[in-house]
């Protein structure tokens, strides 16, 4: 059975992935002014907020019952920054979803857009670092497998 580490460890990439390539996605509309990298960037973004709450939520239940020590501490820094992220990526979900279904022009609203979908970035990029130093650092998640050395075994090594 996959356990609730596993899952955050099998979903945790896609929102980032998504996100990433919707951010460049964005930048490249604006540069080169074709609407289909904007609508691909929209689509990307819906998808990778949508990736954020499954991984949030699959963390939270990662992250129970290892509070305590200096693991606990950078569970913690971690839990904080994707609280973050969570709430930066609705955020910027919605006001690109207003832009869209209202069509709005105006380039300030848009400017804040991206602003907000660079932060949305930052703090995914953030999360994302704190969240592999648990692992490579802290070894959370890892489930060392060593051979089994039982008595009845006549091999010698």
């Amino acid at each position: 059975m996959i356990s609730s580490t596993h899952l955050h460890a099998m979903l945790i990439h896609f929102p980032i992935a998504l996100l990433i390539i919707g951010f460049f996605s964005e930048l490249t509309g604006i540069i080169f002014k074709k609407t289909f990298f904007n609508q691909a960037s929209f689509y990307l973004l819906i998808l990778g907020t949508f990736g954020i709450i499954a991984s949030y939520l699959s963390g939270d239940a990662a992250g129970e019952g290892m509070e305590d020590g200096a693991l606990g501490k950078a569970i913690g820094m971690h839990e904080e920054a994707a609280f973050i992220s969570l709430w930066i990526a609705i955020a910027t979900a919605l006001v690109y979803s207003t832009i869209v279904l209202f069509k709005y022009s105006n380039k300030w609203i848009k400017f804040i857009g991206v602003l907000m979908f660079a932060a949305l970035i930052g703090g995914v990029s953030r999360t994302a670092y704190l969240g592999g130093q648990l692992v490579y650092k802290h070894g959370a998640g890892v489930e060392l497998s060593l051979p089994d050395f039982n008595e009845t075994d006549s091999t010698s090594y």
